[in-house]
Protein backbone atom coordinates (compact mmCIF):
# COMPACT_ATOMS: atom_id res chain seq x y z
CA UNK A 1 0.00 0.00 0.00
CA UNK A 2 1.69 3.10 -0.62
CA UNK A 3 0.57 7.03 -0.62
CA UNK A 4 1.13 9.92 -2.83
CA UNK A 5 2.13 13.31 -2.05
CA UNK A 6 3.78 16.74 -3.62
CA UNK A 7 7.35 17.23 -2.83
CA UNK A 8 9.18 20.80 -2.47
CA UNK A 9 9.00 21.07 -6.20
CA UNK A 10 5.39 20.41 -6.85
CA UNK A 11 5.88 17.34 -8.18
CA UNK A 12 4.26 13.96 -6.70
CA UNK A 13 6.46 11.14 -5.13
CA UNK A 14 4.88 8.15 -3.84
CA UNK A 15 6.07 6.65 0.02
CA UNK A 16 4.91 3.38 1.50
CA UNK A 17 1.59 4.18 3.70
CA UNK A 18 3.16 1.64 7.19
CA UNK A 19 0.21 2.63 8.99
CA UNK A 20 -2.26 1.29 6.25
CA UNK A 21 0.61 -1.66 5.46
CA UNK A 22 0.61 -3.15 9.66
CA UNK A 23 -3.22 -2.38 9.59
CA UNK A 24 -3.89 -4.56 6.24
CA UNK A 25 -1.49 -7.50 7.48
CA UNK A 26 -3.18 -10.77 8.84
CA UNK A 27 -3.25 -11.33 12.63
CA UNK A 28 -1.15 -14.06 12.38
CA UNK A 29 1.65 -11.90 10.88
CA UNK A 30 1.35 -9.26 13.64
CA UNK A 31 1.99 -11.36 15.97
CA UNK A 32 5.04 -12.92 14.37
CA UNK A 33 6.57 -9.75 13.65
CA UNK A 34 5.62 -7.84 17.38
CA UNK A 35 6.88 -11.50 18.73
CA UNK A 36 10.27 -10.77 16.49
CA UNK A 37 10.39 -7.01 17.41
CA UNK A 38 9.86 -7.43 21.09
CA UNK A 39 12.85 -10.16 20.93
CA UNK A 40 15.21 -8.23 19.15
CA UNK A 41 14.90 -5.35 21.40
CA UNK A 42 15.70 -7.78 24.84
CA UNK A 43 18.34 -9.37 22.61
CA UNK A 44 19.93 -6.31 21.57
CA UNK A 45 19.61 -4.84 25.23
CA UNK A 46 20.95 -8.31 26.50
CA UNK A 47 23.69 -8.76 24.33
CA UNK A 48 25.10 -5.51 24.11
CA UNK A 49 25.03 -5.43 27.86
CA UNK A 50 26.72 -8.93 28.09
CA UNK A 51 29.29 -8.06 25.01
CA UNK A 52 30.40 -4.60 26.93
CA UNK A 53 31.01 -6.24 30.66
CA UNK A 54 32.34 -9.37 28.57
CA UNK A 55 34.88 -7.04 26.69
CA UNK A 56 35.50 -4.74 29.89
CA UNK A 57 36.48 -7.92 31.82
CA UNK A 58 38.50 -9.46 29.40
CA UNK A 59 40.88 -6.21 28.71
CA UNK A 60 41.14 -5.19 32.25
CA UNK A 61 42.37 -9.19 32.63
CA UNK A 62 44.63 -7.96 30.01
CA UNK A 63 45.35 -4.92 31.26
CA UNK A 64 46.12 -6.15 34.89
CA UNK A 65 48.41 -8.94 33.14
CA UNK A 66 50.45 -6.56 31.39
CA UNK A 67 50.48 -4.05 34.28
CA UNK A 68 51.63 -6.82 36.83
CA UNK A 69 54.26 -8.45 34.25
CA UNK A 70 56.00 -4.43 33.84
CA UNK A 71 55.99 -4.08 37.70
CA UNK A 72 58.02 -7.39 38.22
CA UNK A 73 60.62 -6.67 35.97
CA UNK A 74 60.54 -3.18 37.25
CA UNK A 75 60.79 -4.51 41.00
CA UNK A 76 63.50 -6.93 40.05
CA UNK A 77 65.58 -4.01 38.17
CA UNK A 78 65.43 -1.94 40.95
CA UNK A 79 66.54 -4.71 43.39
CA UNK A 80 69.10 -6.36 41.79
CA UNK A 81 72.30 -5.67 38.97
CA UNK A 82 72.55 -6.95 35.72
CA UNK A 83 75.26 -6.57 33.50
CA UNK A 84 73.21 -5.17 30.79
CA UNK A 85 70.72 -5.91 27.85
CA UNK A 86 72.97 -8.72 26.62
CA UNK A 87 72.83 -10.43 30.25
CA UNK A 88 70.61 -13.40 29.56
CA UNK A 89 69.68 -13.95 33.28
CA UNK A 90 67.68 -10.46 33.37
CA UNK A 91 64.74 -12.40 31.88
CA UNK A 92 64.77 -15.49 33.19
CA UNK A 93 62.11 -14.66 35.40
CA UNK A 94 59.49 -13.50 32.64
CA UNK A 95 57.33 -16.75 31.79
CA UNK A 96 53.92 -15.50 29.74
CA UNK A 97 53.53 -16.40 26.09
CA UNK A 98 51.28 -13.48 25.25
CA UNK A 99 54.18 -11.34 25.40
CA UNK A 100 57.13 -10.32 23.29
CA UNK A 101 60.32 -8.79 24.58
CA UNK A 102 63.46 -6.87 23.72
CA UNK A 103 66.73 -5.54 25.07
CA UNK A 104 67.77 -1.74 24.00
CA UNK A 105 71.37 -0.74 24.35
CA UNK A 106 71.46 2.82 26.13
CA UNK A 107 71.63 4.25 22.65
CA UNK A 108 68.27 2.84 21.97
CA UNK A 109 69.33 0.59 19.81
CA UNK A 110 67.80 -3.18 19.81
CA UNK A 111 70.17 -5.18 21.54
CA UNK A 112 68.22 -8.87 22.29
CA UNK A 113 65.06 -9.33 20.79
CA UNK A 114 63.38 -12.51 23.11
CA UNK A 115 60.22 -14.26 21.72
CA UNK A 116 59.26 -18.12 22.29
CA UNK A 117 58.48 -18.33 18.34
CA UNK A 118 61.47 -18.88 15.95
CA UNK A 119 61.17 -15.81 14.39
CA UNK A 120 61.38 -12.92 16.89
CA UNK A 121 58.90 -9.70 16.86
CA UNK A 122 60.96 -6.39 16.55
CA UNK A 123 59.24 -3.64 18.99
CA UNK A 124 59.44 -0.12 17.34
CA UNK A 125 61.89 2.75 19.37
CA UNK A 126 60.98 5.54 19.89
CA UNK A 127 62.49 8.84 21.08
CA UNK A 128 61.08 8.30 25.13
CA UNK A 129 62.44 4.95 24.68
CA UNK A 130 66.21 5.71 23.90
CA UNK A 131 65.61 8.36 26.81
CA UNK A 132 64.87 5.72 29.19
CA UNK A 133 67.25 3.13 27.90
CA UNK A 134 69.72 5.70 28.82
CA UNK A 135 68.53 6.29 32.11
CA UNK A 136 70.69 6.38 35.42
CA UNK A 137 68.17 4.84 37.77
CA UNK A 138 66.89 1.46 37.12
CA UNK A 139 63.10 0.24 37.29
CA UNK A 140 62.19 3.59 35.28
CA UNK A 141 58.85 2.99 32.71
CA UNK A 142 57.52 4.49 29.51
CA UNK A 143 53.87 2.49 28.06
CA UNK A 144 52.28 3.44 25.14
CA UNK A 145 50.84 1.66 22.25
CA UNK A 146 52.44 1.62 19.29
CA UNK A 147 52.10 -0.56 15.51
CA UNK A 148 55.01 -2.96 15.20
CA UNK A 149 56.29 -4.10 11.79
CA UNK A 150 54.23 -7.01 11.62
CA UNK A 151 51.23 -4.56 11.36
CA UNK A 152 49.46 -5.62 14.88
CA UNK A 153 48.83 -3.80 17.48
CA UNK A 154 50.78 -3.60 20.71
CA UNK A 155 50.98 -2.14 24.36
CA UNK A 156 54.45 -1.56 25.14
CA UNK A 157 56.17 -0.70 28.24
CA UNK A 158 60.25 0.24 28.47
CA UNK A 159 61.52 -0.48 31.30
CA UNK A 160 65.26 1.03 32.36
CA UNK A 161 67.98 -1.24 33.61
CA UNK A 162 69.77 2.00 35.32
CA UNK A 163 73.86 3.28 35.22
CA UNK A 164 72.90 4.10 31.46
CA UNK A 165 73.01 0.16 30.62
CA UNK A 166 70.36 0.16 28.27
CA UNK A 167 66.16 -0.72 28.97
CA UNK A 168 64.11 -4.24 28.42
CA UNK A 169 60.89 -3.81 26.42
CA UNK A 170 57.85 -5.60 27.31
CA UNK A 171 55.06 -5.72 24.60
CA UNK A 172 51.56 -7.32 25.08
CA UNK A 173 49.65 -7.79 21.83
CA UNK A 174 46.60 -6.65 21.57
CA UNK A 175 44.87 -8.41 18.43
CA UNK A 176 44.24 -11.71 20.66
CA UNK A 177 42.27 -9.63 22.65
CA UNK A 178 40.47 -8.10 20.05
CA UNK A 179 40.08 -11.58 18.45
CA UNK A 180 38.50 -12.83 21.21
CA UNK A 181 35.86 -10.34 21.67
CA UNK A 182 35.31 -10.40 17.55
CA UNK A 183 34.41 -14.25 18.07
CA UNK A 184 32.53 -13.31 21.05
CA UNK A 185 30.26 -10.73 19.01
CA UNK A 186 30.00 -12.90 16.41
CA UNK A 187 28.58 -15.64 18.81
CA UNK A 188 26.65 -12.87 20.19
CA UNK A 189 25.22 -12.08 16.39
CA UNK A 190 24.01 -15.68 16.08
CA UNK A 191 22.67 -15.91 19.27
CA UNK A 192 20.53 -13.38 18.41
CA UNK A 193 19.43 -14.42 14.87
CA UNK A 194 18.53 -17.89 16.32
CA UNK A 195 16.59 -16.17 19.28
CA UNK A 196 14.58 -14.13 16.99
CA UNK A 197 13.71 -16.88 14.26
CA UNK A 198 12.64 -18.72 17.28
CA UNK A 199 10.77 -15.77 19.01
CA UNK A 200 8.89 -14.66 15.20
CA UNK A 201 8.32 -18.55 14.53
CA UNK A 202 6.11 -19.08 18.19
CA UNK A 203 4.62 -15.69 17.20
CA UNK A 204 3.59 -17.56 13.97
CA UNK A 205 2.32 -20.73 15.92
CA UNK A 206 0.68 -18.59 18.45
CA UNK A 207 -1.29 -16.29 16.11
CA UNK A 208 -2.30 -19.44 13.93
CA UNK A 209 -3.39 -21.18 16.92
CA UNK A 210 -5.58 -18.30 17.76
CA UNK A 211 -6.19 -16.78 14.70
CA UNK A 212 -7.57 -19.89 13.28
CA UNK A 213 -10.32 -19.61 15.58
CA UNK A 214 -11.21 -16.30 14.96
CA UNK A 215 -11.06 -17.37 11.85
CA UNK A 216 -13.73 -19.39 11.98
CA UNK A 217 -15.97 -16.80 13.65
CA UNK A 218 -15.10 -14.43 11.27
CA UNK A 219 -16.76 -16.52 8.44
CA UNK A 220 -19.63 -17.46 10.45
CA UNK A 221 -20.22 -13.95 11.29
CA UNK A 222 -20.00 -12.99 7.35
CA UNK A 223 -21.83 -15.85 6.70
CA UNK A 224 -24.95 -14.50 8.88
CA UNK A 225 -24.37 -11.04 7.85
CA UNK A 226 -24.23 -12.10 3.91
CA UNK A 227 -27.36 -14.98 4.13
CA UNK A 228 -29.05 -13.62 7.06
CA UNK A 229 -29.51 -17.56 8.23
CA UNK A 230 -28.59 -18.55 11.67
CA UNK A 231 -27.98 -22.33 11.08
CA UNK A 232 -24.31 -22.28 11.11
CA UNK A 233 -22.39 -22.82 14.38
CA UNK A 234 -18.66 -22.19 15.05
CA UNK A 235 -17.98 -24.73 17.01
CA UNK A 236 -14.40 -24.53 18.47
CA UNK A 237 -12.07 -27.39 17.81
CA UNK A 238 -11.68 -28.20 21.07
CA UNK A 239 -7.67 -26.95 20.76
CA UNK A 240 -8.51 -24.21 22.91
CA UNK A 241 -11.14 -24.59 25.42
CA UNK A 242 -11.33 -22.58 27.88
CA UNK A 243 -9.42 -19.79 26.82
CA UNK A 244 -10.88 -16.03 26.04
CA UNK A 245 -11.18 -17.40 22.59
CA UNK A 246 -12.56 -20.48 23.43
CA UNK A 247 -15.31 -18.73 25.35
CA UNK A 248 -15.72 -16.07 22.76
CA UNK A 249 -17.11 -19.23 20.41
CA UNK A 250 -18.96 -20.59 22.61
CA UNK A 251 -21.29 -17.30 23.83
CA UNK A 252 -21.20 -16.76 19.75
CA UNK A 253 -22.77 -19.95 19.51
CA UNK A 254 -25.11 -19.21 22.54
CA UNK A 255 -25.74 -15.99 21.05
CA UNK A 256 -26.49 -17.49 17.38
CA UNK A 257 -28.85 -20.24 19.32
CA UNK A 258 -30.87 -17.08 21.06
CA UNK A 259 -31.06 -14.84 17.97
CA UNK A 260 -32.46 -18.24 16.18
CA UNK A 261 -34.86 -18.96 19.02
CA UNK A 262 -35.63 -15.30 18.78
CA UNK A 263 -36.18 -15.28 15.87
CA UNK A 264 -38.45 -18.40 15.45
CA UNK A 265 -40.55 -16.58 18.21
CA UNK A 266 -40.57 -13.83 16.22
CA UNK A 267 -42.11 -15.66 13.29
CA UNK A 268 -44.70 -17.76 15.07
CA UNK A 269 -45.73 -14.90 17.01
CA UNK A 270 -46.42 -13.01 13.55
CA UNK A 271 -48.22 -15.92 12.26
CA UNK A 272 -50.54 -16.28 15.00
CA UNK A 273 -50.76 -12.58 15.71
CA UNK A 274 -51.98 -12.82 11.64
CA UNK A 275 -54.59 -15.54 12.45
CA UNK A 276 -56.01 -13.66 15.41
CA UNK A 277 -56.19 -10.55 14.00
CA UNK A 278 -58.05 -11.36 11.01
CA UNK A 279 -61.43 -13.06 12.50
CA UNK A 280 -62.17 -9.50 14.12
CA UNK A 281 -60.96 -7.75 10.42
CA UNK A 282 -63.29 -9.92 9.28
CA UNK A 283 -66.00 -9.29 11.56
CA UNK A 284 -65.24 -5.60 11.19
CA UNK A 285 -65.26 -5.40 7.22
CA UNK A 286 -68.50 -7.60 7.43
CA UNK A 287 -70.34 -5.08 10.04
CA UNK A 288 -69.31 -1.64 7.62
CA UNK A 289 -70.74 -3.68 4.21
CA UNK A 290 -74.06 -3.45 6.55
CA UNK A 291 -73.34 0.38 7.22
CA UNK A 292 -73.70 1.19 3.76
CA UNK A 293 -77.30 -0.40 4.12
CA UNK A 294 -77.54 1.62 7.61
CA UNK A 295 -80.35 3.43 6.66
CA UNK A 296 -82.85 0.67 5.56
CA UNK A 297 -82.33 -1.37 9.05
CA UNK A 298 -84.89 -1.44 12.03
CA UNK A 299 -83.97 0.01 15.36
CA UNK A 300 -82.90 -3.67 16.75
CA UNK A 301 -80.61 -4.16 13.94
CA UNK A 302 -79.10 -0.84 14.23
CA UNK A 303 -78.35 -1.31 17.77
CA UNK A 304 -77.18 -4.86 17.47
CA UNK A 305 -74.70 -3.67 14.61
CA UNK A 306 -73.21 -1.04 17.04
CA UNK A 307 -72.80 -3.01 19.50
CA UNK A 308 -71.06 -5.77 17.28
CA UNK A 309 -68.75 -2.94 15.92
CA UNK A 310 -68.12 -1.46 19.66
CA UNK A 311 -67.66 -5.55 20.56
CA UNK A 312 -64.55 -6.38 17.61
CA UNK A 313 -63.18 -2.77 18.38
CA UNK A 314 -62.91 -3.43 21.86
CA UNK A 315 -61.66 -6.68 21.06
CA UNK A 316 -58.89 -5.64 17.95
CA UNK A 317 -57.70 -2.83 20.79
CA UNK A 318 -56.93 -5.47 23.71
CA UNK A 319 -55.11 -8.09 21.17
CA UNK A 320 -53.32 -5.51 19.62
CA UNK A 321 -52.35 -4.15 23.21
CA UNK A 322 -51.61 -7.47 24.46
CA UNK A 323 -49.44 -7.89 21.02
CA UNK A 324 -47.39 -4.63 21.14
CA UNK A 325 -46.66 -5.90 24.85
CA UNK A 326 -45.32 -9.00 23.64
CA UNK A 327 -43.35 -8.03 20.64
CA UNK A 328 -41.53 -4.60 22.46
CA UNK A 329 -41.41 -6.67 25.81
CA UNK A 330 -42.23 -3.68 27.86
CA UNK A 331 -42.14 -4.69 31.09
CA UNK A 332 -38.87 -5.61 31.00
CA UNK A 333 -37.91 -2.03 32.51
CA UNK A 334 -39.52 -2.73 35.28
CA UNK A 335 -36.81 -3.09 38.31
CA UNK A 336 -36.77 -6.11 40.40
CA UNK A 337 -37.08 -6.04 44.14
CA UNK A 338 -38.54 -7.84 46.44
CA UNK A 339 -42.01 -8.30 46.43
CA UNK A 340 -45.31 -9.34 48.66
CA UNK A 341 -47.47 -11.35 47.28
CA UNK A 342 -50.07 -10.22 49.78
CA UNK A 343 -50.40 -6.73 48.40
CA UNK A 344 -49.99 -7.97 44.82
CA UNK A 345 -52.78 -10.07 45.25
CA UNK A 346 -54.65 -7.46 46.97
CA UNK A 347 -54.04 -4.76 44.11
CA UNK A 348 -55.17 -7.76 41.49
CA UNK A 349 -58.17 -7.82 42.98
CA UNK A 350 -59.24 -4.70 43.82
CA UNK A 351 -58.75 -4.25 40.02
CA UNK A 352 -60.76 -7.02 38.68
CA UNK A 353 -63.40 -5.56 41.12
CA UNK A 354 -63.22 -2.60 39.15
CA UNK A 355 -63.84 -3.98 35.77
CA UNK A 356 -65.85 -6.77 35.98
CA UNK A 357 -67.92 -5.77 39.41
CA UNK A 358 -67.82 -9.50 40.56
CA UNK A 359 -65.91 -10.05 44.24
CA UNK A 360 -62.52 -11.32 44.31
CA UNK A 361 -61.54 -12.90 48.36
CA UNK A 362 -57.72 -12.99 48.86
CA UNK A 363 -56.08 -15.85 51.11
CA UNK A 364 -52.65 -15.18 51.74
CA UNK A 365 -49.96 -15.92 54.01
CA UNK A 366 -46.74 -13.79 54.23
CA UNK A 367 -44.47 -14.77 51.50
CA UNK A 368 -42.11 -12.71 49.63
CA UNK A 369 -40.45 -13.04 46.54
CA UNK A 370 -38.07 -11.52 44.36
CA UNK A 371 -39.58 -10.09 41.31
CA UNK A 372 -41.25 -7.31 39.45
CA UNK A 373 -44.60 -6.40 40.82
CA UNK A 374 -46.19 -5.13 37.76
CA UNK A 375 -45.91 -8.12 35.96
CA UNK A 376 -46.70 -10.78 39.32
CA UNK A 377 -50.24 -8.52 39.49
CA UNK A 378 -50.27 -9.24 35.32
CA UNK A 379 -50.13 -12.85 35.92
CA UNK A 380 -52.45 -12.51 39.03
CA UNK A 381 -55.10 -10.16 36.96
CA UNK A 382 -55.03 -12.90 33.98
CA UNK A 383 -56.39 -15.76 35.21
CA UNK A 384 -59.03 -13.93 37.58
CA UNK A 385 -60.70 -12.29 34.56
CA UNK A 386 -60.52 -15.51 32.82
CA UNK A 387 -62.92 -16.64 35.82
CA UNK A 388 -65.18 -13.79 35.14
CA UNK A 389 -65.33 -14.71 31.38
CA UNK A 390 -66.16 -17.77 31.84
CA UNK A 391 -68.49 -17.64 34.43
CA UNK A 392 -69.87 -14.15 33.90
CA UNK A 393 -73.35 -14.98 35.94
CA UNK A 394 -71.77 -16.54 38.86
CA UNK A 395 -72.06 -15.17 42.38
CA UNK A 396 -69.49 -17.19 44.10
CA UNK A 397 -66.35 -14.79 44.74
CA UNK A 398 -63.13 -15.75 42.77
CA UNK A 399 -60.18 -16.80 45.28
CA UNK A 400 -56.95 -16.10 45.41
CA UNK A 401 -55.16 -18.34 47.36
CA UNK A 402 -51.33 -17.71 48.38
CA UNK A 403 -49.12 -20.41 50.27
CA UNK A 404 -45.61 -20.34 50.29
CA UNK A 405 -45.10 -19.23 46.96
CA UNK A 406 -47.64 -21.12 45.44
CA UNK A 407 -50.67 -18.58 43.55
CA UNK A 408 -53.80 -20.19 42.75
CA UNK A 409 -56.54 -18.92 41.16
CA UNK A 410 -60.14 -20.78 42.10
CA UNK A 411 -63.50 -20.43 40.50
CA UNK A 412 -66.75 -22.11 40.12
CA UNK A 413 -67.28 -22.08 36.78
CA UNK A 414 -67.81 -24.89 34.45
CA UNK A 415 -64.23 -26.23 34.49
CA UNK A 416 -62.07 -26.72 32.26
CA UNK A 417 -61.48 -29.77 29.60
CA UNK A 418 -59.67 -32.55 30.35
CA UNK A 419 -58.26 -33.32 26.54
CA UNK A 420 -57.33 -29.22 27.10
CA UNK A 421 -55.48 -28.75 30.05
CA UNK A 422 -52.14 -29.44 28.61
CA UNK A 423 -52.59 -26.11 26.14
CA UNK A 424 -54.12 -23.55 27.87
CA UNK A 425 -50.65 -22.20 28.18
CA UNK A 426 -50.20 -22.27 24.76
CA UNK A 427 -49.72 -18.73 23.38
CA UNK A 428 -52.92 -17.92 21.09
CA UNK A 429 -54.71 -20.93 22.13
CA UNK A 430 -58.43 -21.06 23.02
CA UNK A 431 -60.44 -23.57 24.44
CA UNK A 432 -63.67 -24.33 22.10
CA UNK A 433 -65.90 -23.41 25.01
CA UNK A 434 -64.13 -20.19 24.31
CA UNK A 435 -64.38 -19.25 21.04
CA UNK A 436 -67.38 -17.77 20.80
CA UNK A 437 -66.22 -15.43 23.75
CA UNK A 438 -64.00 -12.44 23.35
CA UNK A 439 -60.42 -13.12 23.74
CA UNK A 440 -57.11 -13.48 22.45
CA UNK A 441 -55.52 -16.45 23.77
CA UNK A 442 -52.57 -14.43 24.80
CA UNK A 443 -53.21 -14.12 28.68
CA UNK A 444 -52.59 -17.42 30.04
CA UNK A 445 -49.44 -17.76 28.08
CA UNK A 446 -48.07 -14.12 29.53
CA UNK A 447 -48.98 -15.58 33.06
CA UNK A 448 -46.18 -19.11 31.97
CA UNK A 449 -44.12 -16.08 30.44
CA UNK A 450 -44.03 -13.97 33.90
CA UNK A 451 -43.58 -16.93 35.88
CA UNK A 452 -40.68 -18.73 34.32
CA UNK A 453 -39.17 -15.32 33.72
CA UNK A 454 -39.37 -15.20 38.08
CA UNK A 455 -38.27 -19.08 38.04
CA UNK A 456 -41.39 -20.46 38.79
CA UNK A 457 -43.72 -22.58 36.92
CA UNK A 458 -47.54 -23.19 36.05
CA UNK A 459 -50.21 -24.92 36.32
CA UNK A 460 -54.19 -26.24 36.35
CA UNK A 461 -56.48 -28.39 37.06
CA UNK A 462 -60.55 -28.84 37.95
CA UNK A 463 -61.61 -28.79 41.38
CA UNK A 464 -63.40 -31.65 42.39
CA UNK A 465 -66.12 -30.16 43.68
CA UNK A 466 -66.59 -28.05 40.33
CA UNK A 467 -64.46 -24.98 38.66
CA UNK A 468 -60.99 -25.14 37.62
CA UNK A 469 -58.15 -23.54 39.39
CA UNK A 470 -55.32 -21.84 37.31
CA UNK A 471 -51.60 -20.36 39.01
CA UNK A 472 -48.51 -20.81 39.64
CA UNK A 473 -45.58 -21.14 41.88
CA UNK A 474 -42.59 -19.25 42.42
CA UNK A 475 -39.77 -19.62 44.63
CA UNK A 476 -39.71 -17.54 47.98
CA UNK A 477 -37.00 -14.88 48.66
CA UNK A 478 -34.04 -16.87 51.24
CA UNK A 479 -33.42 -13.34 52.85
CA UNK A 480 -35.16 -9.85 52.61
CA UNK A 481 -31.24 -8.44 53.86
CA UNK A 482 -33.52 -5.95 55.80
CA UNK A 483 -34.68 -4.30 52.85
CA UNK A 484 -37.79 -3.21 52.47
CA UNK A 485 -40.48 -4.98 49.75
CA UNK A 486 -40.76 -1.04 47.83
CA UNK A 487 -44.45 0.07 47.75
CA UNK A 488 -45.15 -3.58 47.69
Amino acid sequence: MTGRTRNATGRRTWFPNLATSWSELRLGTKFAVSFALVAAAVVALVGSLAYNTAAFLVRADAQEEFDTTVESLSSDLRNQHYGGPGDSGALSFVHSDTFAFQGLKPDGEIAVPVTGKNDPEVLPVEAEDREVAAEPRSGVVHTREATATNDEEYRIATVSIGDGAGAIQVGQRLSPVEQLLDRLALQVSWVALVVLAGAGLAGWLVGRRVTGRLVRLTETAEYVSSTGRLDLVARDDGSGGKDEVGRLGKAFDAMLGRLAAAREEQHRLVQNASHELRTPLTSLRTNVSVMRRFDRLSPEARERLVEDLQGETRELTELVNELVELATERRANEPWQHVALRKVAEHAAERAHRRTGRDVVVDADDTVVYGRPQELERAMTNPVENAVKFDPEGSTPIEIAIREGRVEVRDRGPGIDPAELGHVFERFYRATSARSLPGSGLGLSMVQDIAREHGGDVFAYNRADGGAVVGFALPPSSSHDGDTPGQY
